[in-house]
């Protein structure tokens, strides 16, 4: 890699993000700003305050305690989902017949909003973890389901010939040829699942528990500290990234095993 080469990666990839992050946070200044001049109770959102009651909220561990509350939550409905997911996708990508069979019903109930199902869950499961839970594995079954079944059908059909050929039984085929196979596509539909629970999790989180970073949202907005219910949620926003990051460098590692 040339010096000129190595400066436009260094630009790409590391001013060109600081600028965009500087712009953002002077719009929100400038904003904020004008709009107090009007309505005092904006200022209260602005860059400072809330920067700062974010601090104050990592020092005290209050933003600790609920973000991680709410991970476990989201890492719990993402593994139901996950046990669910997988294996129908697998059945459905390799049988045409149940793919025709169900392909109807998965699609009808993949455009059902998962808050569609907050009262039947919350009749069912009642107020607490297990509500929030379904409804984060609602959300985040489908892309699963259907980026496993994908993978399955674009198999190479002379793969499954040659595991034969070798006498690969059916649960061999599956470890040592589909598994592999699909790797890509089942981490695409892992992140994209994970991005969707996350985003559910903050609403689910109001149905009444009395944790978690939703719940956080709405004790911040009863007790009018609007600077803490920013805070968490740049925490929110911040948490979400490390998490599809975090995916990513999982997909980058994989991707570079298997060539």
């Amino acid at each position: 890699m040339g010096e000129e080469t190595r400066r436009l990666w260094s630009f790409s990839h590391r001013i060109l993000p600081a600028v965009g992050a500087g712009l953002a946070v002077a719009g929100w200044w400038a904003g904020t700003r004008v709009a107090a001049e009007r309505i005092e109770v904006v200022a209260q959102f602005g860059p400072g305050p809330s920067l700062r009651a974010l601090a104050g909220l990592l020092a005290d561990g209050t933003l600790f305690l609920h973000a991680t509350l709410s991970i476990q939550r989201v890492l719990t409905g993402l593994a139901l989902a996950l046990l669910v997911g997988i294996p129908l996708g697998l059945l459905t990508g390799s049988r045409r017949g149940v793919d025709r069979a169900t392909a109807p019903l998965f699609q009808f109930l993949r455009t059902i909003s998962p808050l569609s199902w907050m009262p039947i869950a919350v009749m069912l499961m009642g107020v607490g973890d297990r509500a929030v839970v379904f409804l984060v594995a609602v959300a985040a079954v489908w892309p699963i389901l259907l980026n496993t079944a994908a993978g399955v059908r674009s198999l190479d059909p002379g793969w499954l010939l040659v595991a034969r050929g070798v006498g690969a039984g059916p649960a061999g085929t599956l470890v040592y040829v589909v598994l592999p196979a699909i790797l890509s596509h089942w981490v695409a539909g892992l992140r994209l699942a994970l991005g969707i629970a996350w985003v559910i999790l903050v609403p689910a989180e109001m149905l009444g528990v009395t944790s978690g970073l939703g719940y956080l949202i709405l004790d911040a907005r009863d007790r009018l500290a609007y600077d803490q219910l920013v805070a968490v949620v740049l925490a929110i926003g911040a948490i979400g990234f490390l998490l599809d990051g975090a995916v990513r460098a999982l997909e980058a590692r994989w991707g570079w095993q298997r060539r």
